[in-house]
């Protein structure tokens, strides 16, 4: 006769088919806690009106997005260096599409098409730089699901909004 085991069980898939979520998750303006919630209300960041509405808190991880008041002024610093690099990128292809010469105005040109697409991509790289200042105070944690959001240190709701 044959025996077959029995399980004492249920049947319960322990392996997760969620992928390990990526850094250019923030890119695309995710949590950097989870990596999955939207720090922002709108995803679309050319809605000028809603461009800089965050939620307060992760709507996956319960994160707080706000950490403290006058936090995301240090996010001017990675825009700055978002837009620099951008400049220096559309510099280097120009110079190797077209080229420069010192006969005609090609770089009068690139420096007005680098403005304008500046200034369309600005919302974008304000965004990304908020979510790019948060990562470097809110580390990525596996284990978001089952390890508790660290409370807020530094909060004066009196002053939230004063500026």
């Amino acid at each position: 006769m044959k025996t077959q085991p029995v399980s004492l069980t249920k049947n319960i898939d322990m392996s997760t088919n969620e992928s390990k979520p990526s850094i250019l998750n923030l890119f695309k303006c995710k949590c950097p806690r989870c990596r999955k919630g939207d720090m922002f209300e709108d995803k679309n960041p050319w809605h000028l009106k809603n461009t800089m509405k965050m939620n307060k808190e992760c709507p996956v991880c319960g994160q707080h997005l706000d950490i403290e008041v006058g936090f995301y002024f240090g996010s001017s610093y990675v825009s700055y260096a978002f837009t620099v690099a951008f400049s220096v990128a559309s510099f280097i292809a120009w110079w190797l599409l077209i080229g420069f010469s010192l006969d005609d105005n090609r770089i009068y040109y690139w420096l007005a098409i680098n403005s304008v697409l500046l200034i369309i991509a600005q919302p974008y790289f304000m965004r990304v730089a908020r979510t790019g200042w948060l990562a470097f105070f809110v580390y990525y944690d596996k284990n978001w699901k089952i390890n508790p959001v660290q409370p807020l240190e530094r909060t004066n709701e009196e002053q939230e909004n004063n500026w």
